[in-house]
């Protein structure tokens, strides 16, 4: 007992409760036997559960591309995307494919663009737009029809970018402005397959923008998801999918800044390569007198116009209104002008006055996309 007194705390063996030898704590044992648990109730759930992914319905789709000359972007999307849906959402696949004519050109209806034919595919992003088999393009669905007699005489075209990120301010502006100016939408708003649609049913074309890099990129950065020379064709289209799957029924594509981008022929080139497969038009907003996209478009059958003039630089009613009147000399000089305009609101207003005035100069006002070659 001495001894055992006299000895220092951790030399001392414990002992069991009887006093015999050393207490020794089972923990092999017991890893084991939770192995064993586990093991067994995994086992008991695949074969009493016949759904073990908790009955959620899924669906697996092979991503193919419209075109087999784009290399990269099918090798890009031929990855298999699984879509899961939850119970209470419409399942991949329930929207309606049935063909749609297109309305005559003469057709005033506000509300003729409403409707959409089915020309999506399905990826990990959500629905892009392609061609159909038949060869029914976006480009051609989802444009304005012209209006009648508006081929003929000076024309203007008019874009208006920036829309969809203030959603209150999007929507003022697509009831205010007249149904042929073209509308395009930033892809960052919350509502935008709202915003959009209301667009849409509202008689106005829609493009998406694509954020491209400027060349003083970062310090002035589009946004997210931006394209960017000097990364791989299939970063870049990996991108561009995100961004075309913001929302639908865009007919064409207008960048977003670009100067840089859109001067090296190695980077636009596969990017006008998919949207001429999938049948999408392209706008170059005419801020960079380096950029190749004219040609990549030509060599990729895409449809495609640059427009003239930045409206509102100056975003002064005077400034704009000044703009407006340039732009119209040069429709007279050459028979046709696009110009781009923000969403702001002085903007918006300035353009709605100045349009009911057109008629009675003898310049058609007409969808962007009808100047597209």
């Amino acid at each position: 007992m001495a001894n055992d007194l006299s000895t220092p705390l951790t030399g001392r063996k414990r002992r069991n409760r009887d006093g015999g030898g050393p207490f020794h704590f089972p923990l092999a044992r017991l890893l084991l036997l939770l192995i064993v648990v586990i093991v067994g109730g995994v086992v008991l759930r695949i074969v009493l559960v016949d759904d073990p992914e908790g009955g959620r319905p899924s669906t697996e789709t092979a991503i193919t591309s419209t075109r087999d000359g784009n290399m990269i972007a099918n090798t890009v999307a031929s990855r298999p995307a699984t879509i899961t849906a939850d119970p209470e959402q419409v399942a991949a696949g329930s929207r309606s494919s049935e063909a749609i004519t297109p309305s005559p050109a003469n057709d005033r209806s506000p509300t003729r663009l409403g409707a959409l034919p089915d020309l999506s595919e399905e990826t990990a992003n959500g629905p892009i737009p392609r061609m159909s088999n038949t060869g029914l393009t976006p480009f051609t669905a989802y444009r304005r029809p012209n209006s009648a007699g508006a081929d003929s005489g000076p024309r203007i075209a008019l874009i208006v970018t920036g829309l969809g990120i203030n959603e209150q301010g999007s929507l003022e502006a697509i009831d205010l402005l007249p149904d042929d100016v073209t509308l395009a939408f930033a892809p960052y708003g919350r509502s935008l397959e709202n915003t959009v649609a209301s667009a849409r049913a509202s008689g106005h074309e829609v493009m998406l923008e694509i954020p491209m890099e400027p060349f003083d990129y970062p310090q002035n950065d589009p946004g997210p998801h931006t394209i960017l020379t000097g990364e791989t064709p299939r970063a870049n289209l990996e991108k561009l999918f995100w961004l075309m799957a913001r929302f639908g029924g865009y007919f064409g594509v207008i960048n977003n800044m670009g100067a840089r981008f859109t001067a090296s022929a190695a980077d636009m080139g596969p990017i006008l390569e998919e949207l001429g497969a999938r049948g999408i038009g392209y706008i170059d907003d005419g801020g960079s007198n380096r950029s190749v996209a004219a040609q990549m478009a030509e060599a990729n059958r895409v449809p495609f116009a640059r427009a003239g003039l930045m409206i509102d630089a100056n975003p002064a009613r005077t400034s704009i209104l000044s703009a407006l009147a340039s732009l119209e000399t040069q429709a007279m000089a050459s028979g046709s002008a696009i110009g781009i305009v923000s969403a702001l609101p002085i903007s918006v207003q300035a353009v709605s006055e100045w349009a009911r005035e057109l008629d009675a100069k003898g310049i058609a006002l007409v969808p962007a996309s009808a100047l597209m070659k």
